[in-house]
């Protein structure tokens, strides 16, 4: 039974937050908990890029269609699509329109959807299906159906997009949206599948002697970032405060094999580690 306590003209339901204000830095320290349910530690999420892949067309699309086909058959994923340069083109119409940042949030997700679709017709026939935006909890259902569920990336602040520290653009993109429900859905890991090798500290489409890295702290890459970084940046510094997630891959989706064996648990590509995982 919960006790009730009054005495302050109000009536509360007894607890450590009682009477308390939740904006207290005092209070939110002590709400901290190691016991944080992990919803879906043995899924993958991922994220096949909208300008690093779909803009290629099939060439590179279908092997990779081909790949997820097969490693879904031993992995359990959840598949998040990026809208690619149709985002950009829809955001600079927008912009020249005067919408806010969090219309222009909208209209980037209605991009991602397209890839989502288009993917979806060509994974359908061994099991795959769209999911609408936020409906994490039908997670359980796709995965029990052995169905393979593709969500947009962008996260779902919609109009409640924060204001950009610069700009109109929204600063919460793609690579950020899919950590982000990875962190909070407590998945395994998150690969996000590019058109390079991996992460190195400076463009290697325009630096020869660019460096790529193997395996990578957070911690090292928050202490000295590279020059040019292909992943969001706010999803590195969002990661430090997070606590669930552990894993970030980055591998060349346009190489056939190298998600599967990133899946496999292969060291490929850029391994990203946090908390001492390997």
């Amino acid at each position: 039974m919960n006790k009730l306590v009054s005495g302050d003209g109000r009536t509360h339901i007894e607890s450590r937050l009682m009477r308390e204000s939740l904006q207290d830095r005092k209070v939110l320290s002590k709400t901290d908990s190691e016991r944080d349910l992990q919803i879906f530690p043995d899924v993958s999420l991922v994220s096949i890029g909208g300008q690093s892949i779909f803009d290629r067309g099939k060439d590179a699309i279908l092997p990779l269609v081909q790949e997820l086909a097969e490693v879904k058959r031993r992995h359990k994923i959840v598949i998040g699509v990026g809208g690619g340069t149709r985002v950009r083109h829809t955001v600079s119409i927008a912009m020249d329109l005067g919408l806010p940042t969090g219309g222009i949030a909208q209209l980037v997700g209605a991009m991602e959807e397209l890839n989502a679709i288009l993917l979806n017709a060509l994974l359908a026939p061994h099991g795959s299906m769209p999911m609408q935006r936020d409906h994490f909890w039908d997670l359980p259902l796709y995965f029990d159906a052995g169905i393979t569920p593709i969500a947009i990336s962008v996260p779902p602040f919609h109009f409640w997009e924060p204001p950009p520290l610069e700009g109109a653009v929204p600063m919460h993109g793609s690579d950020f949206g899919l950590f982000q429900l990875a962190e909070v859905l407590g998945m395994k890991q998150v690969i996000y599948v590019k058109d390079e090798d991996g992460l190195y500290d400076r463009d290697p489409k325009q630096h020869a002697d660019a460096k790529r890295y193997g395996k990578v702290s957070l911690d090292e890459l928050l202490a000295n970032p590279p020059k040019e970084n292909i992943l969001d940046e706010e999803l590195y510094r969002t990661w430090h405060e997070a606590k669930n997630l552990k894993k970030v891959v980055i591998v060349n989706g346009l190489k056939p094999g190298q998600l599967t064996r990133a899946l496999d648990g292969e060291d490929v590509g850029t391994i990203i580690t946090k908390g001492g995982a390997s």
